[in-house]
């Protein structure tokens, strides 16, 4: 009996290892995802949203924020794993703008994290931004919330 208990947990552990995305794969989509923000990008920045059932209204929204401070400097990007809290409230049912409720339509397992500088005549302005980020396919994206199921 134990030596069953014990092969089910190896075998789990296994599992969950092969499908996280190793250094090599986060620092290739951070590197990625940096280039693409820096040159403006919006084509390449739009292919990391997972689109598949999402609400077209939040999808237009995230369209927007993917490009609106496209162009800034990115003082520093990080992909870090989901604190508990963090966990639970990707997995928190959020209200939708046209009514309803939405959910993230993929499991994060991580969380991008930007800071940007962004300088002009006027001045400097920095600023801070997250996304929870999925893996689907071997490939991380950033989910965009749909319709609960």
């Amino acid at each position: 009996m134990k030596i069953h208990i014990l092969l089910c947990t190896l075998i789990t552990t296994v599992s969950l290892s092969l499908r996280a995305g190793t250094p090599a794969q986060e620092k290739a989509f951070t590197d990625k995802y940096k280039t693409a923000f820096e040159a403006k990008d919006t084509t390449t920045l739009e292919s990391f949203l997972y689109t598949q059932g999402a609400d077209p209204e939040i999808l237009g929204f995230y369209k927007m924020m993917q490009s609106s401070d496209a162009g800034g400097k990115i003082s520093k990007i990080e992909l870090v794993d989901l604190t508990p809290e963090d966990a639970k409230k990707a997995a928190t049912q959020m209200d939708s703008p046209t009514g309803g409720k939405v959910c993230l339509t993929l499991k994060p397992t991580k969380k991008l994290i930007i800071a940007t500088e962004t300088k002009d005549g006027s001045g400097s302005l920095s600023s801070k931004s997250q996304n929870f980020i999925a893996e689907k396919d071997g490939k991380f994206v950033i989910p965009v919330p749909g319709p609960c199921k």
